[in-house]
């Protein structure tokens, strides 16, 4: 199988990051393509995960530490968590060169025990997130809005979209995993199947040292799984774990499972968005329960694209999930974050994409309908009624994402609708 490169947005923002720090870290869950992104920049590599560079490597590390560190810049160390001294070792190196774009460092989701004592390499090193693809970078959106012009208050023209609501039950259940996009039909869901077996027996034992079941580890992500895109405690996580696990179980038990699932990058919870209100309304501060991936959640319930279509209450809640992953990356990108917003009028919205400047975008996910997006569009129109823009400016534009569709085009409230197979950063 002939694999070419896939662009990705992180391509541009590593260029970035390399040009005003002497060091760049590259998170994020294994097999999103951190690896294979950084070679496309780096001019020599120190390959860590290799058993036979990994043994040479040790042995130089007690001996001259710097020797490692020497080669064309950057230098990509992969897998750098395996020898946690060389974070310290590049430090020190950065400092002496006193030079920009020296250093590329990737490592798997497993971090290191040392991570919390190390030297945090503040002013030295910036950090990039990486996520599973987009439909954008996989090829599976057009790309024909952007959310970068939208931010301008650039419009567009009505745009015809293709997607079907099957073809995004299949790209649910096959998420972004570079190696993924490659593959078609069975052999392409088969890839979150394995990954999720690959956290449940091996990453959740090594994340930190501590021994951990794996029966349980799975319980969870099926917990987890069956509240995703929803603000749920983990008492209740507790509860619907409880009735699948004879052993005792507390709330500590589970926050300690969630805790290390999200050193793995396998979680990745929604943070609540505080505005300024005109009302006096309570903003429930609860994070809405999200992976990095949509598939983790289908794999883990052993489900495929039949079952999506089959129930499509879940199958929405799986869609924001997926949205939510393509958003973060797009917020990043922009200088911004994603959150979302409720409160105790019952006033919500699924997603806020808040930028570094101050603008924001108020965005709905729904699977598509008309009475779907009328209610969408409706929730966006009485969140922007009741921000105070005396304190904070209005929205930079209100958008309903829909998993289909046969235009994107502006409604006559201002408000966009748009497939997300038509969308990018």
């Amino acid at each position: 199988m002939n694999i070419d490169y896939k662009s990705r947005i992180a391509d541009s923002l590593l260029s970035r990051k390399l040009a005003g720090k002497g060091a760049v870290l590259i998170e994020g869950p294994k097999w999103c393509g951190k690896t294979t992104t950084a070679k496309q920049q780096a001019k020599s590599i120190l390959d860590l995960g290799d058993s036979a560079v990994l043994k040479q490597s040790r042995q130089m590390m007690d001996i001259s530490p710097k020797t490692l560190l020497q080669g064309n810049t950057p230098r990509l160390i992969d897998e750098w968590q395996i020898i946690p001294p060389l974070w310290d070792s590049i430090r020190d190196e950065v400092d002496k060169r006193s030079d920009f774009s020296q250093f590329i460092l990737t490592g798997s989701s497993v971090l290191p025990q040392a991570d919390e004592s190390i030297h945090s390499g503040t002013g030295r090193f910036a950090r990039i997130r990486m996520r599973p693809m987009t439909l954008f970078e996989s090829g599976d959106s057009s790309g024909e809005v952007s959310l970068g012009e939208l931010f301008k208050g650039n419009t567009f023209e009505p745009i015809k979209c293709n997607t079907e609501l099957r073809d995004i039950a299949y790209l649910t259940c096959r998420g972004g995993w570079p190696m993924a996009t490659f593959l078609s039909g069975g052999i392409a869901l088969d890839q979150a199947f394995d990954y999720v077996d690959s956290v449940v027996e091996r990453d959740i034992q090594r994340v930190d040292g501590v021994k951990r079941s794996a029966e349980r580890t799975r319980l969870l992500l099926r917990s987890y799984a069956r509240n995703i895109s929803q603000q749920v405690s983990y008492g209740t996580i507790k509860a619907d774990m409880l009735s699948n696990d004879s052993q005792t179980l507390d709330e500590d038990t589970v926050a300690d499972y969630i805790k290390a699932l999200k050193k793995l990058f396998v979680i990745e919870d929604l943070a609540a968005w505080n505005p300024n209100l005109r009302s006096k309304s309570a903003i429930r501060t609860s994070d809405t329960r999200h992976f990095v991936d949509p598939s983790i959640g289908t794999a883990s319930l052993g489900l495929g694209p039949d079952d999506l279509m089959n129930d499509l209450l879940s199958f929405g809640l799986f869609f924001e999930d997926l949205a939510v992953r393509d958003l973060r990356v797009f917020a990043e990108t922009l200088d911004g974050k994603l959150y979302h917003y409720r409160d105790s009028s019952g006033l919500e919205c699924d997603t806020v994409l808040h930028r570094r400047n101050g603008t924001y975008a108020l965005i709905e996910v729904k699977l598509g309908g008309e009475k779907l997006i009328e209610e969408g569009a409706a929730a966006l129109t009485s969140l922007a009624e009741a921000i105070d823009t005396t304190r904070m400016p209005r929205p930079s534009f209100m958008m309903v994402l829909t998993a289909v569709g046969q235009y994107a085009y502006q409604r006559p409230d201002g408000v966009f609708v748009v497939p997300i197979g038509c969308i990018k950063v």
